[in-house]
Parts: C-alpha cells; structure tokens; sequence
C-alpha cells in the first residue's frame, strides 16, 4: 500500500456558486464559495487530499452577455473556450481565496492553488452536432423563444427550473494538465482545477493544441480525473442531501447507499432528472467502471456527515461492502493511503 493520505475529488456544483435566480451578484457568490470552502477545509484537517472541480454555466453565460450588450463597443465576442479560461481564473481565484482564508482561520500549514486546465477533445465527436449543455442564465420560455429568434441559439428546459442556452458538449478524453494536478496534490497542495470541465482543445496532426467552441461536462471531467489520478473519492456536490427516485412526487424515496446495478438500472429507467442528478450519475458510473472505489452525492453543508455515512448518497461496486471511513484524529494522523 502507497504510504499517502486518502485523495478525493470533490466537484463542486452550481449551487456552490450562485444558489438560485435571487443571488447570482459577486457577493451572493462569494458568500457560497466560502460556505462551502468551510466544508473543504474540514476534510483537508481530517486528513484528506483534495482536488477541487466546479462548473462555471452561469458565469460563462454571464460572460457572453456582457460581451453581447456591449458588442456596440467592443465588437468581438470572445469564443467558449477564452470564456471557460476566463471563469477558470477568477471562480479559481474566488475559492482559492476562501479555502486560504479557511486555512489561515483554522492554523492549518496548507495552500490551495488554481490550475487553468484544458481537456481533450475528439473534434468529430457526435456531441458537437447535438447541443446539450445548458450554460447562462435561465429564461421564461417565451424569453427563450426571443433568444433562439435574435441569436439563433438552441434552447433547452432545465429541470423545471426554466429555459437554458445548451452548446455543445463533447467527452472528455484526457486532462492535458493530469500530471501538475497529480504532483501539487500529492504534494499536499489543495488544487483548484478542471474549471467548467476544463478549456476544450483539440490535438492537430502537428501535436499543436486548438481550442474549441464547446464546453464539457464538469461531473464527466471530473470522474475523468478522479480515475486519472486514481482518487480514493469521488464526492460531487450538489443542491440535495440524497439522491431520490421519484424526485418531487408523493412516491419519492431517498436513497443512502446504491450498487453499481442498482444505479445502471434507475438511470436507464430514467429516474434521473437530463442536465440535474443525469450528469451526475453516469459520471460516477464511468468513474467506478474505470476501478474508482467509492463515490459520494450530497449538498455541501452535509459532506462531513455524509462521509460519516450519515447522510448522503454512497455508491459503490458490486459486492463491496461500506467502505471504512474514520474522519478522526485516527485518519488525521494515518499515513495509509486508501482508508477509505
């Protein structure tokens, strides 16, 4: 056994960021990232190794929209991926102040870091003639109605929650920058990276790096670094405590622990909502079928207890029994990688 502490990704959602429609200023977002930076450094004084992942959707949108009213100014608007790198750096910027913060408050001898990632790409991809990744805010439908006749977008409901621009969104193929992330977090950095599921580049006949009109999947890349990394955790973060099979009806019924089957089935069956929990599970699926150990789904606020097996969402190979966990003094002190 490697002599490391226990390494997890955690993929923090939207709702890390901005937590609805009625608080989308910088301070309502600062506010959240340091909400959940608490919980983050809560798991780093525990023991773990942490890579931070988060979506960048609105903020992207936020950054078109800007570049759209002011077109009779600055005339050109900047590409997806310069957007995706843009909110790379200041949504890096924004946690990564709050997680030192965090640490400075609490005496812990540790520093995060924010990497700009970029994820490759296969440029024929059949996802980059199929939109399907919502991005920017949401609309009313006759307001996207509007935006599919001025800007020719394609439009999508979101979950119930309203209209969203949806682009393309190819499979991540590799994280060109695996190996810094890897170093720094072996290292004991906490690293801020893959953004918004990383820039997408694409890799011409020359080896030379393009980038793309795309944005990819934040939970799909982040799965994808976690087998990269060979993370002990994949804890993605979202607006629930648990999982649910028939969400928002009479019938629904939490869920605490489910297989690798068990999840393959209620997915196919489409217990899960297209661009909310979706995502989310194939994501945690492709990282177990790729040998990941353990994969958890909660709300930031609940991720100590649920790694207590409190609450949360666990899912696990078939015929694996609860991993061990012991977020204590015991962990805190363990020089034994894979504890968990």
């Amino acid at each position: 056994m490697s002599l490391q502490p226990p390494l997890a990704v955690v993929a923090i959602g939207g709702n890390s960021l901005m937590r609805d429609n009625q608080h989308q200023s910088l301070a309502d977002e600062q506010e959240a990232v340091h909400e959940t930076a608490r919980h983050i450094a809560e798991m780093v004084a525990q023991g773990w190794h942490v890579v931070v992942t988060h979506g960048n959707g609105p903020q992207v949108g936020q950054q078109l929209l800007r570049a759209e009213l002011a077109r009779h100014v600055i005339p050109e608007i900047p590409p997806l991926d310069i957007a995706v790198a843009e909110t790379q750096g200041s949504i890096g910027y924004i946690i990564q102040r709050a997680l030192n913060n965090e640490f400075h408050r609490r005496g812990l001898a540790k520093q995060a870091v924010t990497l700009i990632t970029q994820t490759l790409v296969d440029a024929s991809d059949p996802a980059m003639h199929t939109p399907s990744k919502p991005i920017g805010l949401f609309y009313t439908a006759e307001e996207a109605r509007q935006k599919q006749r001025e800007y020719g977008w394609s439009m999508l409901e979101d979950a119930g929650r309203g209209w969203r621009r949806v682009v393309a969104s190819p499979n991540p193929q590799r994280i060109i920058e695996q190996q810094a992330i890897e170093m720094l977090a072996r290292t004991g950095f906490v690293v801020i990276a893959t953004g918004g599921g990383g820039i997408p580049v694409t890799i011409d006949n020359d080896g030379m790096l393009n980038g793309l009109e795309a944005v990819i999947d934040k939970d799909l890349a982040s799965s994808h670094l976690a087998s990269s990394l060979r993370a002990d955790l994949l804890l993605i973060s979202t607006g629930v405590e648990q999982v649910a099979l028939h969400y928002h009806t009479p019938q629904q019924r939490n869920l605490g622990r489910l297989t690798f089957s068990e999840a393959r089935r209620y997915l196919d069956e489409g217990q899960f909502a297209r661009g909310s929990m979706e995502p989310k599970i194939r994501a945690v699926l492709e990282f177990l079928e790729r040998g990941g150990r353990a994969a958890l789904i909660t709300m930031p606020e609940a991720m100590i207890r649920a790694l207590k097996r409190e609450t949360g969402t666990w899912i696990l190979p078939d015929g694996q029994p609860w991993p061990e966990l012991a977020l204590d003094s015991s962990l805190k002190n363990s020089s034994i990688h894979g504890t968990i």
